[in-house]
């Protein structure tokens, strides 16, 4: 039977507070009356929050509460497992040396690639990669970057497109393994030589997108819809209006948003979706806010209004990346659930979605003459192309008019 057993609990590390007034969370493994303290990987929460862990409701709290009888249930199994205890020994066990990869598996790769895009919080990118990696694993049991070839990628769009995957899909999945391959050759693993993402040899589908932007007409319908004050319909078609109105944001920028943002009748804001890939390049979107815009702040928004709050009650403080994610994709669903019944009642023939809001706002601007570098630059895009693929073509009514032109002889 094994004496003098060490304790493992997770605790509030005192010793040094952050900026933001917090403190970190560690695992302090107590043994022969000697303390070590281990990183795990938590967010930092202030004392105030340490002291609520216990009986708080709130879903971040409840979270870590979680995670933390996962960290001292691990730590205890480990101990069980030594036949004496060291911190050495226990140190061993339970932070496991990460393996040696092969640096030419291209799978071994992605997944590490996927891991770090956890750690930075990028959680839907990662998501898209690990697809990707999942994708390429049925189609090819073991791959290395010399075996990526046009040849390979030929038969991979082929056997994607005969298994029902989209141009869209294909274009995504294939982009993916374009920058894994553009890594390995920033690393040495593979020659530029070697690169078969040329003209000359593979070009990566381009899928053009099916056309979700609305017209006036129809926008008129949306913003006049009836709905019960207060109730989920009206919410989904507020915040649905709110994007179109503000550069067509999309919902995780929304979420966002704090009361820091608001300038005036103005919103500054940094895309959610450029901020770890174009840090030295990042320009701020300006949104003017319409009275409509200010209505819904006033309406959804949180009543205390301090530059560190978020403007609406989506988001918690120090939330997880994955939490995060979560409450951002139960809000879009949402929208998304309500705004399909909505143009349903109106007669509406459209997929009008969060995603409709944004190619809306930039069409309306296109169809209004307003210069595609001012529509760019509103969207927050780094190329005139990027805004391109997100301008509708012209209404029915517009092309028959064209078309009646063909034909309209002098008599």
């Amino acid at each position: 039977m094994k004496s003098h057993a060490p304790t493992f609990n997770v605790v509030l590390d005192k010793r040094k507070i952050k900026e933001d007034g917090t403190y970190p969370l560690k695992l302090r493994v107590t043994f022969n009356r000697e303390r070590k303290y281990y990183s795990i990987g938590f967010p930092s929460i202030t004392a105030t929050d340490f002291d609520r862990l216990e009986k708080s409701r709130d879903p971040f709290l409840k979270d870590i509460r979680v995670n933390i009888s996962i960290v001292e249930a691990k730590a205890t199994e480990v101990f069980k497992q030594l036949a004496v205890f060291s911190f050495a020994s226990f140190e061993e066990l339970f932070f496991p040396k990460e393996e040696k990869l092969n640096t030419n598996d291209v799978y071994g790769s992605i997944a590490k690639y996927v891991e770090q895009l956890k750690k930075e919080g990028r959680i839907s990118t990662a998501s898209s990669y690990n697809c990707t990696l999942e994708s390429l694993k049925q189609f090819k049991t073991k791959l290395t970057f010399k075996d990526i070839t046009p040849d390979f990628l030929n038969s991979y769009e082929r056997w994607m497109l005969n298994n029902g995957k989209s141009i869209t899909t294909v274009g995504i999945y294939l982009r993916s393994l374009r920058a894994i391959y553009n890594q390995a050759i920033e690393h040495g693993i593979i020659t530029k030589e070697s690169y078969p993402f040329k003209k000359s040899k593979f070009q990566i589908p381009a899928g053009r997108n099916v056309k979700k932007a609305l017209n006036m007409a129809e926008l008129e319908q949306i913003f006049h819809y009836p709905t019960i004050s207060n109730s989920s319909e009206d919410k989904a078609r507020d915040f649905w209006v709110f994007s179109y109105l503000c550069n067509g944001m999309n919902i995780k920028d929304i979420c966002r948003l704090k009361y820091s943002n608001l300038d005036g009748d103005k919103l500054v804001f940094y895309r959610a979706k450029t901020e770890n890939t174009k840090k030295s390049n990042q320009k701020p979107i300006v949104v003017f806010l319409t009275p409509e815009a200010k209505a819904i702040i006033e309406k959804w928004g949180n009543a205390s209004k301090l530059p560190t709050n978020y403007i609406f009650p989506i988001l918690q403080p120090n939330i997880t990346p994955q939490r995060e994610r979560e409450l951002v994709q139960y809000l879009t669903k949402q929208i998304n659930k309500y705004m399909k019944r909505i143009v349903e009642a109106l007669g509406i023939d459209k997929p009008v979605t969060t995603y409709a809001a944004r190619h809306s706002f930039s069409t309306v601007l296109k169809r209004s003459g307003a210069p595609i570098e001012f529509i760019s630059e509103s969207l927050g895009h780094n190329s005139l192309q990027t805004t391109e693929h997100y301008l509708d073509s012209f209404e029915d009514d517009v092309k028959k008019q064209y078309a009646n032109l063909l034909t309209k002889f002098k008599k």
